[in-house]
């Protein structure tokens, strides 16, 4: 994987899912055990911040430090995209400097244009198409949980963004039945779930979209949410919250999954809107697992690309 670039779990095969997440492993033991690895020592990884973040951020700049390297911080004020620069400009600057470029975008359109135009490895941060990086984690929290892919169920509830279009592809690839529930006109890419669906086929499980939350629930391993409202969206605030309210992740929801599923979401979440504290901080919630093993994949794929 040496060179290459992660525009979304799309460019992965299963296999390399697995290099990473064996990889996430290892490091993830070795820095539990307080053992040094600085396996990108006097490596440089530039960060494009378009849009804010906590997890994002401090993963991948801590990451990077935990590796012997070093991450730095790009806000869009920092750079002169802000005073219109373009991104292949941009792209074929910070490739005379830099070992690695991460960018979390608005524009989907961005990262491949990073891509096209740079000469180092570019990892997608987060754009409005796609999260890869979080689908990384989730499966690799799934994973440390289960102990299995196959035959396991998600459901996925709410509004189908960048990540639940991540979930999709990622649960295609490891042989994990998924089921969203998502109101009508706010389901994930067609053109995402076609091919998903082809990939499913291939390795034994089903991607299936309903308008209805409680089929999407029922008998779920997992029950995943996001929040109803994504950055850049605010003004829809008031609107969607109608629309989604019949969508709330709550006590009465969750009864319907096993009794021993998993809750996952991505963070932050908007409690009391798409999940209750009930469910949120209940003793089948693994979001803070989830949230620290964003660290342990993502240095896993700096190493395996850098």
């Amino acid at each position: 994987m040496k060179g290459r670039s992660i525009a979304s779990l799309r460019d992965l095969s299963r296999e390399e899912i697995e290099e990473i997440l064996k990889t996430a492993g290892l490091l993830k033991s070795q820095l539990q055990k307080g053992l040094d690895h600085p396996l990108l020592k006097g490596k440089t990884l530039a960060m494009i911040f378009e849009k804010p973040s906590t997890r994002t951020r401090v993963s991948f700049e801590v990451g990077m430090w935990q590796l012997g390297g070093y991450a730095l911080y790009l806000s869009a004020n920092d750079l002169q995209l802000g005073r219109g620069e373009n991104i292949a400009d941009t792209a074929r600057t910070l490739s005379r400097y830099v070992n690695g470029i991460m960018a979390r975008v608005f524009n989907h359109q961005t990262i491949l244009d990073l891509i096209k135009y740079s000469s180092v490895p570019v990892i997608n941060g987060l754009s409005d198409f796609t999260h890869p990086c979080q689908g990384l984690a989730d499966l690799f929290t799934i994973y440390e949980k289960k102990r299995r892919f196959s035959g396991l169920k998600l459901a996925y509830i709410g509004d189908a963004n960048n990540v639940a279009h991540s979930l999709i592809y990622g649960c295609a690839k490891m042989g994990i039945h998924m089921t969203l529930g998502c109101p009508e006109g706010y389901g994930p890419d067609l053109e995402v779930v076609t091919e998903a669906k082809k990939e499913a086929q291939k390795n034994g499980c089903e991607i299936v979209v309903t308008h209805n939350p409680k089929e999407a629930v029922r008998d779920a391993d997992i029950v995943y949410t996001d929040v109803w409202t994504s950055m850049g969206e605010e003004k829809e605030h008031p609107k969607r919250v109608k629309i989604f309210k019949p969508y709330q992740v709550n006590s009465r929801l969750v009864k319907l999954a096993k009794k021993d599923y998993l809750f996952m979401h991505c963070l932050p979440a908007h409690r009391g809107e798409e999940v209750t504290d009930e469910v949120a901080d209940s003793k089948n919630s693994i979001i803070f697992d989830q949230a620290e093993n964003r660290l342990h994949t993502q240095k896993a794929l700096l190493v395996l690309v850098m």
